[in-house]
């Protein structure tokens, strides 16, 4: 008989995680990996979900998306500008695998009503996909390194969220944040609303209104082991559409 741990499993809800395509040394090797940071996958099994890493080499969108109960889109390089109508900045760094992987997989998923988090990049690929722009470099606009202190280091944000909002039902109308990002949102792309704000007015989180779960927050709630709401909330939504 099985035990009750693996008949858990068994019924939990497959999450979708986008990951990377980088040079990495571990062991005896040196070489091109698919990878993602474990915080992630971490995240999702501590908040009931089993993790599927997604890594950006297949066309298959509608495939892949279809076997997940649930999508996160993860942190990671800047959108190519060119998406959004812009020139690269000196201080953009992208990866187009990266790109049209996860412009195919949002799509995929947000015309089949899967529950999506986007995290910081995550965000910002959901509202570029639905016709945003974004600012590429905060420091220039806002005159300030808050939101990426420095390589490797995480800020602390004290984001305001909107009462009546999706992400203020599951954190509060106040929460505060690990945050790791040079760009943000500048237009919002169509149909998304605003729901959170740094203390500067970068926007720090943003859904689709309705029924569906869609939601994008520009921080990095995987940093926080301690507060896991925000995958529960994903996991819970993947649960409702069984």
């Amino acid at each position: 008989m099985a035990s009750n741990g693996s008949e858990s499993l068994e019924s939990a809800p497959l999450i979708g995680l986008t990951s990377y395509l980088e040079p990495a040394k571990f062991l005896v090797w040196e070489t091109e990996a698919a990878l993602l940071h474990r915080v992630y996958v971490d995240g999702v099994v501590a908040a009931g979900g089993v993790p599927v890493l997604l890594p950006p080499v297949s066309g298959a969108h509608d495939r892949l998306v279809s076997a997940v109960d649930g999508l996160v889109l993860v942190g990671g390089a800047d959108i190519d500008p060119a998406r959004y109508g812009q020139e690269q900045h000196a201080t953009t760094y992208t990866r187009p695998n990266r790109d049209e992987f996860e412009f195919g997989l949002l799509r995929s998923a947000l015309d089949g009503g899967k529950p999506v988090l986007g995290v910081c990049r995550g965000l910002q690929v959901l509202s570029v996909a639905l016709g945003g722009t974004l600012a590429q470099h905060l420091p220039e606009t806002l005159d300030t390194t808050d939101h990426q202190p420095a390589p490797a280091t995480f800020g602390a944000t004290t984001v305001t969220l909107a009462e009546g909002s999706r992400v203020a039902s599951i954190l509060g109308t106040e929460t505060k944040v690990p945050c790791y990002h040079h760009q943000a949102i500048d237009r919002l792309g169509d149909g998304l609303v605003a729901t959170g704000w740094a203390a500067d007015g970068t926007i720090e989180a943003a859904e689709l209104p309705g029924d569906g779960f869609v939601l994008g927050v520009q921080w990095h709630p995987e940093q926080n082991p301690d507060d896991i709401r925000l995958f529960e909330a994903l996991v819970a939504a993947a649960k409702e559409r069984e």
